[in-house]
């Protein structure tokens, strides 16, 4: 199933705040992505439409197993895609910003070659 790149970028900050705090709100996911809490609540609808993400009644939001599966696919490419620029002598900031741009629309097969590039590389993973 495709599913969209702000999607992607949603699935993602889940993830990332998943780890972080005890649950995710859409408030949470408001303020770390820097959007209004109504933006959130329409993308939070329609992740859960095409179930990747559960909501509780006390609004916690907890990813499924495709939500995850999606979400931790991108946040690979990102940590890796940052960590490769950065190695090549793109600055922290740039790289970060790159990579967010990049790792929704690498192919498998080329991510792939990066990859194992990268695992035969020093610092590269």
């Amino acid at each position: 199933m495709a599913v969209h790149e702000s999607a992607e970028d949603y699935l993602e900050t889940i993830l990332i705040l998943s780890e972080k705090l005890p649950v995710v709100r859409s408030v949470d996911i408001a303020n770390e992505m820097g959007f209004k809490k109504s933006s959130v609540s329409v993308a939070m609808k329609n992740l859960r439409e095409k179930e990747h993400i559960t909501v509780t009644d006390a609004g916690f939001i907890y990813l499924t197993d495709s939500g995850k599966a999606i979400a931790e696919m991108i946040y690979e490419r990102h940590r890796l895609l940052t960590a490769w620029l950065t190695a090549l002598g793109v600055s922290e900031e740039v790289a970060a910003r790159d990579a967010c741009k990049i790792e929704h629309v690498i192919s498998a097969e080329s991510f792939s070659a990066i990859k194992v590039y990268a695992e035969n590389h020093k610092g590269l993973k």
